[in-house]
């Protein structure tokens, strides 16, 4: 566990939030709950730190970029746990950010789509049965919902 956790170290400490994900399995596998909620709280303080960069710089995250890809991973997890909670206006502003931070255009039509339900205030699970095409997302890979009905 010591080599897993020198691993996630070094990249806390470089901010490589795509490294702390392709460790995601092992920590998974070898943390305990609480080691487990510090990993994520750390990716996550790290996404933010890039979300206020680039608000700061007006720059957008290109998909093809590991550290860009990782940091919308990041803060679409974090929208998804506040849509989750029934924290409809929080979700919804996340939402509407990664809508436009994004240079690809399948990923911000797709948070058009979030923005929207949450702003209905449509349950995540009606959203995610109902609203989304859940055998699609999956064939096409995302790390995001991508495919509606």
């Amino acid at each position: 566990m010591n080599i897993v956790k020198k691993k996630i170290l070094e990249a806390q400490t470089s901010g490589d939030i795509a490294a702390l994900y392709m460790l995601e399995a092992e920590a998974t596998e070898k943390f305990d709950d609480e080691t487990l909620s510090k990993y994520y709280a750390n990716i996550l303080e790290l996404a933010l730190e890039n979300l206020t960069d680039a608000l700061e710089s007006g720059k957008t995250f290109d998909m093809q970029n590991a550290q860009d890809f990782s940091t919308l991973r990041a803060l679409y997890e974090y929208a998804i746990e506040h849509y989750s909670m029934n924290k409809y206006e929080d979700a919804s502003a996340l939402f509407e950010i990664l809508s436009g931070l994004s240079n690809d255009n399948d990923f911000s039509s797709s948070m058009d789509m979030h923005v929207a339900a949450t702003k209905a205030k449509r349950n995540i699970e009606d959203f995610i049965d109902n609203g989304c095409d859940v055998e699609a997302v999956v064939k096409k890979g995302t790390f995001y919902l991508s495919e509606f009905k």
